[in-house]
Formats: C-alpha cells, structure tokens, sequence
C-alpha cells in the first residue's frame, strides 16, 4: 500500500509541512497547488524544478495536485470561464512537477439534465478534460457530494477520458449518505487516486447538511471492505490521509498511516 498526505493538513508552511511528511515515513504528498507558494502564478520554471528536486531529495513522490479552487466548481456559469484557465494553470504545474493527477470539486451534481449546473458542466468540463489528457494529465472529481451513481451518470455523459475520479470515501457518507464500498464498484472506471478519511453524517439542521470527520477507523467507513474492494478493481495508486480537524495534525496523521498499513498487513493488500 501506498501511503501519502495531504500536507496541508499539517497546518505548517509548506516546506516544513513536506519534510513532516518524510519524517513520519509517508511515501508520498498531494499538496494545494491554488495558493501560496504552490499557486502556479507564483511559481518560475526554476522554482518548479527546485520544488520537485526538493520532494524528490526527501524521498516523496507527489501522487497529485489539489487544484480546487472552491465555490461551485465548474456547476456556476458566472465563474466557470475563470476556473477553466486556472485549472489549466494548475495542469501545466503538474506537467512541470512530472505529476499526473490534478484533483478538484466540479461542483453538486443535480439529478435534472435541465439543470443549469448541469449544462454548464457538461459544456465546460470537456474542454479542461481535453487540456489534461492531451498533456498526460487525469483531471479527477473528488467523490461526495452527490451519489456515485450520480457522479457516474454525469462522467458517462459527457465521455472524455481526461476526466476521472479522486475517490474519498468519507465524503460519500458524511455528505450524500451513500455507501462507500459499492461507490468502489460503481466509479472503478474512473478512480485514479484516493483520499484516506474518515466520518459520519449527522441530521440535517434547517435544511443544511451536516457531518463530522472522525480518525480513520472511527467513522461511517468500513475499510477492511473498502479497501478490499479497492485491491479487486486493480487500485494501485496512493491512499492520500486528510486531516480536516484535531488539535495535533502530526498525531491524527500518524494514527492514520498506523491505521492503515496494519489494516493492509491484515488483509494482505
């Protein structure tokens, strides 16, 4: 198994947060390339080589790039011309880092085909799949907030093979209350990456959905099935840790590597 994390969830400068990484013995890290440092408007050729010269040197691979800018993702058509060319910026840094998977939120699916959303990803999403797959490059939707047999129908659809799936089983619980172990069967075409958390959903409250993370293990995410579901598809890719919350990112993370590596040692995976 391949361990990485996001190393965001740190909550350290970036740099810093990368060597924690080392130290802790993750083999790889997806960090935020849409700020900071890492925002590709910030970033010359030299300090893209120097970035990937320097996870290299500690023995990191990046196993991807968040690219989400937030908001509506590709769903609002007020904001959607500007999303298509900053997630083009964020593809070309990975082309740069030699990374092949930019991950992000296109937004709630609806159900309706009539949907404004729905119309504005079906016309903008092929033209940022195209950009990504031309260059070698997956663009992967993160799972939740909608069904995966939603975020499947949308993906069928429209058909391009630049487009696939950044698998985070906890969202599917905490926020569209759907089962992550048949998700797995469901996206399998499309998964490319996968994000380790944890959590449970909680009633709604005054039409608002909630939810709380939980340490992996702790939450609505059966692993031992999960990730044996994961080995019969032919996943081979990184299991990313996210740690939204808790008071010691360094100790929530090392939990879950923990967590993990004992799972797969039990389950031969």
């Amino acid at each position: 198994m391949k361990i990485g994390v996001i190393p965001d969830s740190f909550r350290l400068p970036i740099k810093e947060a990368i060597k924690k990484a080392a130290e802790l013995e993750i083999e790889g890290i997806q960090p935020y390339a849409t700020h900071g440092e890492l925002d590709p408007k910030n970033m010359s050729k030299t300090a893209r080589d120097d970035f990937k010269h320097f996870v290299s040197s500690l023995g990191l691979t990046i196993s991807a790039l968040v690219g989400d800018f937030g908001g509506h993702g590709f769903a609002d058509p007020k904001s959607v011309e500007w999303r298509v060319e900053r997630t083009k910026e964020v593809i070309d840094l990975a082309v740069d880092l030699g990374v092949n998977v930019v991950t992000t939120h296109i937004g709630v699916v609806p159900e309706d085909e009539n949907d404004i959303a729905w119309k504005t990803m079906v016309e903008s999403l092929p033209e940022v799949g195209t950009y990504a797959y031309d260059r070698g490059v997956f663009l992967a939707t993160e799972t939740g907030p909608e069904p995966a047999e939603l975020l499947k129908k949308l993906l069928d659809f429209i058909g391009n093979p630049g487009l696939k799936v950044n698998y985070d089983p906890a969202n599917l619980v905490m926020v569209a209350g759907d089962d992550p172990v048949k998700g797995v069967y469901t996206l399998k075409d499309y998964i490319v990456h996968t994000h380790a958390k944890d959590g449970i959903k909680l009633p709604d409250e005054n039409g608002q959905k909630r939810w709380q993370e939980l340490p992996l293990g702790e939450g609505g995410v059966d692993w031992p099935n999960y990730l044996k579901a994961m080995k019969e598809i032919g996943y081979d890719g990184f299991f990313t840790i996210e740690r939204e919350v808790g008071e010691d990112p360094a100790k929530d993370i090392a939990h879950a590597r923990d967590f993990l590596r004992k799972l797969s040692a039990q389950l031969n995976i």
